[in-house]
């Protein structure tokens, strides 16, 4: 198999926690062994556990030595002591390995250990990696390895990996947002539309957010909840309501969720200063609110459905569909018409 076969696994790994990660970036890893066999993929899941070079290696170590399983999925959800426990039992298991990484190994130690250390020190041979590490903390991972004497390529993948990485790259600057949508195979936006593996993953989104926004005619119409009650932790996002019209019903179950703020104005400001916002709607919100985003991420299901169509005029570029259950997650990028 191709080098880019191996990346573009990684890849597709990573996508499944895309934004689930905030604030770290969606990363994925390939681990293959001397002989080209692929023993594992791992992708970073979630803030403070581990990276996707430890998720690799822990789930290649349960197939090479299986003794230690039980051990190691016991200590999966502590990267400090699952890092240390690998470096004591390893015994060469991955001499001779490569690893595919989708952005350059790390060097720092934060809430997890260096990647590029367990690589260095697992006796890996080789490692390809996708998009360079430019942060002050984390770069470097490259030329430690190869001042290792390890082998270092980057990917001719690069371009995909920094696709992968643009929305934390906006979150780093300040500010990035997206536009949510669900649809049927048909085109219709109206009544339930996603399946619940759709919905348990649009509410793991929110509950990320710093901010969630909502058209007003959406609000009186469907009357939402827009909490994350589905998710691990259940942390309902701020709302901001886009209208012109302030008086709404307190009635409608968003302004019941605890600890949270909901503002109700007709300007962006809010909007423009979130870090990571998500708003959700329809046509005529994409259309009001165009200028604001250029990430779009649709839901959709496979079944044709009556109701109401969508009705925009805008061209996409599919980054990557991430089945869910019965449904696709498209990754789309907002094209210049």
């Amino acid at each position: 198999m191709s080098d880019e076969f191996f990346m573009k696994l990684a890849l597709d790994e990573a996508w499944k926690y895309q934004l689930l990660t905030y604030p770290n970036p969606a990363v994925g890893c390939a681990i293959v062994d001397k002989n080209g066999k692929l023993l594992a993929l791992g992708a970073h899941k979630c803030a403070g556990l581990a990276h996707a070079e430890l998720g690799a290696v822990t789930l290649a170590l349960c197939e090479l030595k299986p003794e230690l399983k039980s051990e190691l999925l016991r200590l999966e959800n502590n990267p400090n002591e699952l890092y240390d426990f690998i470096l004591k039992n390893h015994k060469g298991a991955l001499n001779g390995a490569c690893a595919f990484v989708s952005l350059e190994p790390c060097t720092h130690f934060g809430k997890t250990p260096p990647c590029a250390l367990l690589l260095r020190d697992l006796g890996f041979c080789r490692v390809v990696f996708g998009s360079a590490d430019l942060s002050k903390q984390a770069k470097g991972g490259a030329k430690l390895l190869a001042n290792a004497g390890v082998s270092v390529e980057q990917s001719t993948l690069k371009s995909k990996c920094d696709e992968l990485l643009e929305p934390f790259l906006a979150w780093q600057s300040g500010h990035f947002a997206f536009f949510k949508l669900a649809l049927s195979l048909n085109g219709v936006y109206t009544g339930k539309i996603s399946s619940q593996i759709a919905q348990k993953h649009c509410h793991n989104l929110r509950s990320k957010l710093d901010l969630l926004v909502i058209g007003g005619n959406t609000v009186r119409s469907d009357r939402p909840i827009l909490d994350a009650r589905f998710s691990a932790t259940k942390h309902a996002p701020d709302v901001l309501i886009y209208s012109r019209k302030s008086e709404f019903e307190r009635q409608i179950p968003l302004f019941s969720v605890l600890n949270r703020k909901v503002d109700i104005k007709s300007d962006l400001e809010l909007l423009k200063k979130a870090k990571f916002a998500m708003i959700e709607g329809a046509g005529r919100l994409f259309k009001a609110l165009e200028n604001e985003f250029n990430w779009v991420l649709i839901y959709q299901s496979k079944s044709f459905k009556k109701g109401s169509f969508l009705d925009i005029s805008k061209s996409l570029e599919i980054m990557h569909s991430t089945p869910l259950g019965a449904d696709t997650a498209l990754w789309c990028k907002v094209l210049e018409n």
